[in-house]
């Protein structure tokens, strides 16, 4: 993985769509979330200010996919359906991106994924966000 004050080329499977990302505290903010659509999309997304996402090719390819109070905004590839990123409930202001377009990193490169409660999300309580569990991986040797 590169330095988090870098910018880091991704790219969703296909590579229709294709971006540049600079993330706001590099690799510190990866997570997953509880609620049900991030339960079945299953990615690992770090953090980005809306303003330090460009894109190289393919925007015009992304299909945009909204539920609920809709104000999240969640964006895929057409061609492969890959998540790329999408803009976030709890802070507009922010994008998840997903790691695995990341280019070099892999949702297996970390160890422990802290999982946030989107069940009973923090826009809907004073409490703020919470982590609820820890995902953990382990390589086989």
């Amino acid at each position: 993985m590169t330095s988090e004050s870098q910018q880091h080329e991704a790219a969703c499977h296909c590579g229709a769509v294709r971006f540049r990302v600079r993330l706001t505290d590099g690799f510190r903010t990866a997570r997953r979330c509880s609620c049900s659509y991030c339960r079945m999309r299953g990615a690992v997304a770090v953090s980005a200010a809306v303003g330090d996402i460009a894109f190289i090719a393919g925007e015009e390819n992304l299909t945009l996919y909204q539920f609920n109070t809709l104000t999240a905004k969640h964006w895929f590839c057409k061609t492969c359906g890959i998540y790329t990123h999408h803009q976030r409930r709890s802070n507009p202001r922010e994008f998840g991106v997903n790691v695995a377009c990341l280019e070099g990193v892999s949702p297996f490169d970390f160890p422990e994924v802290p999982v946030v409660d989107g069940v009973f999300h923090p826009s809907d309580a004073a409490t703020g966000s919470r982590v609820v569990g820890i995902l953990r991986f382990e390589a086989e040797s």
